[in-house]
C-alpha cells in the first residue's frame, strides 16, 4: 500500500466576538455567555399546551372581561421581559442596560463593569437613554459619567435623548434645564431642543411651563420660527393663559412675522373660550384683510369652542358673520348649534335651523332628531315632539330607545297615558330592551290615576320580560316620595300591593324615612311594626330608621331597645341613628350611656359626626381641670360650624365628674350662657344632671372602696342595703 500524504495544513479557525471567544487583551477583556453579554438569563418556563383542545363557540354576550379564565396569555418571569425588550439593542448598549438591571444602583461594582469598556460613542449613550425599562436615577448618572470620558462630547442627539428620559420620568422640571447645560459644555442649544421642551409641555398641558422655556429662548437668543409661536400660543390657551398668548403675539409681531391662518385660529378661539367678542370680530376682519375670509372650518371650530361655554347669543352673532360671509355651513357646523339650542332651551331657533337642514337636503343625523324631541318635550310640546317622530322614521330611521323613553315622559305628563303604553309596546316588539326609567312615567301615570288593574298587568308584563319587579317598585316608591304631596298617593298604591304580595323591606323602609320627614312619626312607627310582625326580616336600616322615630318621639329607652337589637344582630346603625340617640341620651341625663354610645360610634365609623369627635377631645381636657382650656375647644367648634350642643354639654359632665370639679364645669356652663349658647333654663337643667351625675360617681367609687376593704358583709349584717 502506498504510503499517505500527509494531510493540508489548514489555518484554525478563528472565533471571532460575534461567534464564540477570543483572546483578551488589556483592552479587550473575555467576554463570554450569550451572544453580547456575559448574563446569564432564567431559562423561560415552557408552556405545556394539552394534547387536544375543545374548542367551544365564542358568544360576546357571556364574555366577562374580568374573567381571569379569559386571560391565558404566557405570563413572562421579570429577566426574560427584560431581555425581550433589550434584544433591539445594539450588542455594548444591552451589555451596558443588562449591568443596571443587575447592580440596580449607581456605585463602584457597576462602574467598573462600564470600564471594561474600550469607549462609548454619543450614538451608544442616545440608544441606552431611549431605552424604557430603566431605573432613571442609573440613566442619568450614565449620561453624566459618559460625559466625563476621555476624548468624548455629547452631541445633539444625546442632549434631546437626555431631555425625552427626564420627561419622561416625570422629571420635566430637569429638563428644562438641559439648554443651560448644553451651554456650559459649549454647545448652545438651538431652536429643535427648546422646541421638544415646548412640545413635551404642550402635550402635558402644563402652560406655565411652555412660557417658561419661550422666556428662557429669549433669554439664550434664539427666535421661534412661525410654527413654534403658533405652538406656543396654542398651549397657552388652551391651558387658560390667554393674556401670556397675547403678550407672546406681540413679540410674534415685534419679530416682523406674518401671521398664518393658524395663528389668527388659536388666537380667535382663546377670545371665543373667554367671550371677548369684539377682539373676535377685529381679528376676523383683519384675518380679511390680510389673508384670507375664514372657512366652514374655521367657523365651525369657533361654534365648537362657544357651544362648550355655553355662550349661544355668541354663537348666534358668529352664524349671522359666517351668513354674511357667504360662507355655506356643512352637517356638522349645523348639528353643532342645533344641539346646543336644544339644550339651551331655544328649541324654536333650532328647529328653524333643521328646516333649513331639510330645505338644503343635508343627510341629518338621528341624534338632531333626539335633541329636538327631547327639547319640545322639555318645553310641553309633546305633539310637535311626536310629529318628529313621525318625520324621522319616514326618513328611514329607527328611532333608538333615549327618544322612546322622552315621548312616554312627555305623554304620561300631559296625561296621554294609553298613547305611553302603545309606545312601550312598540320598544318591546323592536326589541330594544326597555329599561325602568322607560316604564316609570307610566307607572306614576296609573298611580296618579288611581288605574291599579292597569298598574298591575304592567308589573305582570314586566315580570315576563325580565324585569327584576320589587326591586323596580323600591325605585318607583321613591321616586314618588320625593315628588310634591305623593306620599300619600304613594301609600295608596302600597296598600293595594301588599293584598298582590308585591311588598319588600326597601319598601317599608322608604315610606318609614318619607314619613319621618313629614313629621307623621306615628304612621311611622305603625309601619315598622308592621314590618316587624311580617314575614319579612327586617334589616339594619329598618332599625335605624326605629331608633330615629322612638327618639324623635321622646321614647328613649324603646330606642335603646333597638339600638342593642342591631348590635346583636352584629349590624352597625346609621349616621343618623347614631347622632339621634347620642343626642336623646344626652338630653335626659344617661351620661355613661351617650358616651359609651359615642366611643362605639367612633370605632365603628371613619366618618362619624363631627361633634363625638370633639367629645373625646373635651373629655381628655377636662383632665387639666381647667374650664378655659374645655372653652377653647369649644371655640374652636364654633370656628369649624358646629356650635355646642346636648353632646358637647354631656361630655363637659362626664369629664368635670370624672376627673376635674363642679366648680369648673359651672364655669364653663356660664360662659355658654353669657355667649347665649344656653338659655337660663338650659343651665339650672345641666347643672342638675351634673350634681346627679357626680353623686351617682360619688356612690360608685364609695360602693368600690366597702368591696376592695371587704366591708360590704359587715355592712349587711348591721341591716344596711349596699346597691
Amino acid at each position: 500500500m502506498p504510503p499517505q500524504p500527509p494531510p493540508a495544513i489548514t489555518k484554525p479557525h478563528k472565533p471571532y466576538f460575534f461567534y464564540g471567544h477570543r483572546n483578551p487583551t488589556q483592552n479587550r477583556p473575555t467576554v463570554r455567555g450569550g451572544l453580547f453579554s456575559n448574563r446569564q438569563s432564567l431559562t423561560p418556563k415552557k408552556l405545556k399546551l394539552p394534547t387536544t383542545t375543545i374548542y367551544e363557540p365564542f358568544d360576546l354576550q357571556k364574555w366577562d372581561p374580568d374573567d381571569k379564565s379569559n386571560h391565558k396569555a404566557y405570563t413572562k418571569d421579570p429577566a426574560e421581559q427584560f431581555f425581550s425588550v433589550a434584544k433591539n439593542l445594539s450588542p455594548i448598549a444591552r451589555y451596558i442596560v443588562d449591568a443596571f438591571r443587575k447592580h440596580r444602583q449607581w456605585g463602584p461594582l457597576l462602574v467598573a463593569e462600564l470600564h471594561r469598556l474600550r469607549r462609548v460613542t454619543p450614538t451608544l449613550v442616545t440608544e441606552v437613554l431611549k431605552f424604557p425599562n430603566v431605573d432613571p436615577r442609573l440613566s442619568s448618572k450614565f449620561f453624566h459619567w459618559a460625559g466625563k470620558q476621555k476624548g468624548y462630547r455629547h452631541d445633539f442627539a444625546c442632549y434631546n435623548a437626555f431631555a425625552y428620559f427626564l420627561n419622561r420620568a416625570n422629571q420635566f422640571r430637569a429638563a428644562d434645564q438641559v439648554p443651560e447645560l448644553m451651554h456650559m459644555q459649549g454647545k448652545p442649544p438651538s431652536e429643535k431642543q427648546f422646541e421638544i421642551l415646548i412640545r413635551m409641555h404642550a402635550d402635558a398641558n402644563r402652560g406655565l411651563r411652555v412660557y417658561y422655556v419661550y422666556e428662557k429662548m429669549k433669554k439664550f437668543g434664539v427666535k421661534p420660527r412661525v410654527f413654534l409661536y403658533n405652538r406656543i400660543m396654542d398651549a397657552l390657551v388652551k391651558t387658560d393663559h390667554l393674556d401670556l398668548a397675547i403678550s407672546v403675539y406681540n413679540d410674534f409681531k415685534e419679530d416682523g412675522l406674518v401671521e398664518e391662518s393658524v395663528t389668527f385660529m388659536i388666537l380667535i378661539k382663546g377670545f371665543c373660550k373667554a367671550g371677548r367678542m369684539d377682539e373676535v370680530f377685529d381679528l376676523l376682519d383683519r384675518m380679511r384683510n390680510n389673508l384670507c375670509k375664514p372657512d366652514v372650518f374655521a367657523y365651525t371650530a369657533m361654534v365648537k369652542v362657544l357651544v362648550s361655554e355655553g355662550n349661544l347669543e355668541s354663537c348666534l352673532r358668529v352664524w349671522e358673520e359666517m351668513q354674511r360671509d357667504g360662507v355655506e355651513p356643512d352637517v356638522m357646523a349645523y348639528s353643532t348649534l342645533v344641539m346646543a339650542l336644544c339644550r339651551g332651551n331655544q328649541v324654536d331657533k333650532g328647529y328653524e335651523l333643521f328646516k333649513d337642514m331639510k330645505e338644503r337636503k343635508y343627510l341629518i343625523d338621528r341624534a338632531i332628531y333626539g335633541s329636538l324631541i327631547e327639547a319640545y318635550v322639555a318645553d310641553g310640546k309633546v305633539v310637535s315632539a311626536c310629529d318628529l317622530l313621525k318625520d324621522l322614521m319616514d326618513s328611514g330611521y329607527r328611532a333608538d330607545l333615549a327618544i322612546y323613553n322622552s315621548l312616554i315622559k312627555g305623554l304620561c305628563t300631559v296625561k296621554r297615558v294609553d298613547r305611553a303604553y302603545k309606545l312601550f309596546q312598540v320598544t318591546v316588539q323592536e326589541d330594544l330592551q326597555p329599561e325602568f326609567s322607560t316604564v316609570n312615567p307610566i307607572l306614576v301615570a296609573y298611580a296618579e290615576l288611581k288605574r291599579m288593574d292597569e298598574f298591575c298587568t304592567l308589573l305582570v308584563q314586566m315580570q315576563k320580560l325580565g324585569y327584576c319587579v320589587i326591586d323596580d317598585l323600591s325605585k318607583f316608591f321613591y321616586f314618588m316620595v320625593e315628588k310634591d304631596d305623593g306620599v300619600q298617593v304613594a301609600l295608596e298604591v302600597f296598600e293595594y300591593l301588599k293584598k298582590k304580595n308585591y311588598v319588600s323591606v326597601s319598601i317599608y323602609n322608604i315610606f318609614v324615612e318619607a314619613l319621618l320627614k313629614d313629621g307623621e312619626v306615628n304612621k311611622a312607627l305603625e309601619l315598622f311594626h308592621e314590618l316587624n310582625d311580617s314575614d319579612l326580616v327586617p334589616d339594619s336600616i329598618s332599625y335605624s330608621n326605629a331608633i330615629l322615630c322612638y327618639v324623635e318621639a321622646g321614647n328613649i329607652h324603646e330606642a335603646c331597645t333597638w339600638y342593642n337589637r342591631i348590635k346583636e344582630s352584629s349590624s352597625v346603625p346609621s349616621f343618623a341613628a347614631y347622632y339621634s340617640l347620642g343626642k336623646g341620651l344626652s338630653k335626659i341625663g344617661e351620661i355613661d350611656a351617650a358616651i359609651t354610645l359615642i366611643r362605639d360610634c367612633l370605632a365603628h365609623m371613619s366618618s362619624g359626626p363631627m361633634e363625638f369627635k370633639y367629645t373625646l377631645t373635651i373629655i381628655h381636657v377636662c383632665k387639666l381641670n381647667h374650664a378655659g382650656k374645655v372653652i377653647e375647644v369649644v371655640n374652636e367648634m364654633v370656628e369649624q360650624g358646629f356650635p355646642p350642643n346636648s353632646v358637647i354639654y354631656a361630655a363637659i359632665i362626664y369629664g368635670m365628674c370624672k376627673h376635674g370639679t363642679i366648680e369648673e364645669a359651672r364655669k364653663i356652663f356660664a360662659s355658654m350662657r353669657e355667649r347665649k349658647f344656653l338659655s337660663e333654663a338650659d343651665v339650672i337643667v345641666y347643672d342638675e344632671i351634673l350634681i346627679d351625675h357626680m353623686k351617682k360617681k360619688t356612690a360608685d367609687l364609695v360602693l368600690s372602696g366597702l368591696k376592695f376593704f371587704g366591708l360590704e358583709s359587715k355592712l349587711k349584717a348591721k341591716g344596711f342595703t349596699v346597691l
